[in-house]
């Protein structure tokens, strides 16, 4: 009984979907109020039915309930039980169903949070995400049931992809899916807007908080994304521009883009068209990456599905939510004016040339990512588009953008002056460039020029933050008044300057060594010293190990014992590489284990990799900025101030 249920559940919450998604947004066109406010308990009622129907997922897995096609696929009675529950979003049915929760979610929580927005605007809204719930669920119902009979029930399960039983696995999708989906927010806001024909600064202030939260989810998914492929896959790198982590990459740029968009619609009430078009963009980008996961059309560790009869019908839903968002666009574009002027040195120019950058390297990595499909439908031949594309075109962009951010902040509204804040460009200039070149100079043994001007911007960024600080607290000095948002903004350029320092250093002086060792032999790789004490085979909950020991030595002193492992797995028989990693502030240790050469003797990958962690301890801080923004207390005080209001115009009505 329990798959019929979850399969009631989910017809439930698509008959919700038609409600939530149809009777407010005509209710809201023609003023028949009580079609407005069934918004939120339809909204609500979905999100129950949806928690419903995934909670009944979970218990098929955990109680092994191989009649379930879903179930049998991608469990195993052997599977421990943290990956029990993660193997519910693991495939491709159980993601599809996570995101149509995770949609729910966020409509409950505008229905939440957003009490002091008038109810017409609620309703167009939760409308418009009950519109994108419908093509989920039905994509869902229609093509991939999570809770489809297998007639006759398995006996045992096929075992999850030996890939996915990682503790990434639990927490890497569902924070990606908040930050995909969370895009859909800004989206329905702005389509509200456009269809209300009232694109004034107050839906910019709407959706600034949903927006800067969506985009902290997306930055901690992929951060989390990066993480697990270092230390899974074995190959010690971060970033591969695997099509599947351009879909998520691209959606973040625009993100970001339409971020500061947002502030500029709100604070001065320009770029209202542009910021309308990003938050469409944002969003559409979001689609693009569930179409290119689950469509089958590309080859990736992190694809789910291929099914091309899915695929057609998720590029027709794509078509259908993005082509009828442009339209009401190109329909509405020219009562959409922005009258406000400013010069070219002020702030509005600088956050304009952030968008334009932001949006060519989205462009870029979509031209790289989808120019092997089309060459490849349109039987051009297969091409295959790698770091040789993305790295050069991606950095060169970017050299302009670290440019760009040393002085934006410090820059005033609607106009400024040069003189003004020459001090505060040049000094920070000064000394980021010797602090720089100092660094690579005498911190290597061999100088790389690109290597320094990396780390000059991102210094050069990380300093003019602190001139930023200095001028916004001088002369008061007063840090309590200072609103969130300014410390959100300072913190996420930040976080971006230790992050470019990362990236730049680990890039460029990475050292790896590719060997083979027998039992008692070492090898040096610069000042380390790796010995190899042999392997020994190790028993798992569901599979067989060869686990390394090596010790790692600094110039004749300890430093640390590291673990290897080459595991098989008892059902799908797939060998994975665990490897043994010793981390640090400034540097990590990274050994992965290979293949037995006879003898005893094993093949080895050994890195050294320099300031690698300041990768992710960048994005955490940016993520930490994002969050103190969202929570911008400007935002409460709006709502006092407009209850304030509507008291005193009661009073005076009385």
């Amino acid at each position: 009984m329990i798959p019929e249920i979850g399969q009631i559940m989910l017809s439930l919450a698509l008959a919700l979907a038609l409600i939530q998604g149809l009777l407010p947004l005509v209710g809201s066109q023609f003023k028949v109020t009580n079609w407005i406010l069934i918004a939120k308990p339809a909204a609500n009622l979905q999100t129950l039915a949806l928690v419903i129907s995934f909670a009944l997922l979970i218990y098929s897995f955990i109680t092994h309930d191989f009649s379930i096609a879903y179930v049998a696929n991608n469990s195993n009675t052997n599977l421990p039980i943290q990956y029990l529950i993660s193997a519910v979003w693991g495939g491709h049915e159980g993601s599809l169903l996570l995101w149509a929760l995770i949609l729910s979610l966020w409509a409950s929580a505008i229905t939440l949070f957003s009490k002091d927005i008038p109810e017409v605007v609620v309703a167009r809204v939760l409308g418009v995400m009950g519109i994108v719930s419908i093509g989920f669920l039905l994509f869902m119902v229609l093509t991939s049931n999570p809770f489809d009979r297998m007639v006759p029930a398995a006996i045992e399960g096929r075992d999850l992809n030996p890939l996915l039983q990682d503790p990434g696995l639990i927490i890497h999708p569902p924070m990606l899916y908040m930050g995909y989906v969370g895009f859909s927010v800004p989206f329905a806001f702005a389509i509200a807007a456009l269809l209300s024909g009232q694109l004034d600064a107050a839906w910019a202030r709407w959706s600034r908080p949903w927006t800067n939260i969506a985009w902290l989810f997306l930055t901690l998914g992929i951060t989390l994304g990066s993480w697990w492929a270092y230390y899974e896959l074995g190959w010690g790198g971060w970033w591969f521009w695997d099509p599947v982590e351009n879909a998520s990459f691209m959606p973040w740029l625009a993100g970001t883009a339409l971020m500061h968009s947002l502030a500029v619609t709100e604070k001065r009430g320009a770029f209202k068209a542009w910021t309308v078009l990003l938050a469409i963009f944002a969003f559409s980008l979001s689609l693009l990456g569930t179409f290119l996961v689950r469509s089958g059309i590309l080859t990736s560790v992190h694809a789910f599905a291929s099914d091309p009869e899915r695929g057609v019908f998720i590029l027709a839903f794509l078509v259908a939510v993005v082509g009828s968002s442009f339209l009401l666009f190109a329909i509405r574009a020219n009562s959409i004016k922005s009258n406000v002027r400013f010069q070219l040195f002020s702030r509005e120019t600088g956050l304009l040339m952030n968008n334009v950058i932001l949006l060519v390297s989205c462009l870029t990595i979509l031209l790289g990512t989808l120019y092997p499909l089309l060459s490849d439908a349109l039987n051009l031949g297969k091409v295959s588009v790698g770091r040789q594309y993305f790295d050069p075109v991606f950095i060169a962009l970017m050299f302009p953008l670290l440019a760009l951010l040393g002085v934006g902040p410090l820059l005033r509204w609607k106009r400024d002056k040069l003189i003004r804040i020459r001090k505060n460009i040049i000094n920070p200039l000064m000394l980021s460039f010797f602090l720089a070149f100092s660094w690579i100079y005498f911190g290597y043994k061999n100088f790389e020029i690109m290597a320094a001007i990396g780390l000059w911007l991102g210094l050069w960024v990380f300093f003019s933050m602190g001139f930023a600080i200095k001028e916004k607290l001088t002369p008061q000095l007063n840090w309590n008044h200072t609103p969130r948002g300014f410390w959100g903004m300072m913190l996420g350029h930040i976080g971006l300057s230790i992050f470019v320092i990362g990236a730049t250093l680990t890039s460029t002086y990475s050292t790896e060594k590719d060997i083979r060792l027998s039992p008692g032999e070492n090898y040096s790789l610069g000042e380390y010293n790796f010995l190899f004490n042999g392997v020994k085979e190790v028993k798992g909950p569901n599979y067989m190990a060869f686990r390394g020991h090596l010790i790692a030595t600094k110039n004749g002193v300890f430093v640390a014992n590291l673990y290897p492992e080459k595991r098989t797995y008892q059902v799908q028989k797939m060998p994975m590489t665990e490897a043994a990693i010793d981390g640090g502030l400034f540097r990590d240790l990274f050994v992965a284990i290979g293949e037995d050469l006879g003898g005893g003797s094993w093949s080895l990958r050994i890195y050294h990799k320099p300031f690698i962690r300041w990768l992710w301890l960048g994005t955490i801080i940016m993520s930490f900025g994002a969050l103190l923004a969202a929570t911008d207390r400007r935002y409460r005080l709006m709502t006092k101030m407009k209850k304030n209001r509507e008291k005193i115009h009661r009073g005076l009505e009385a």
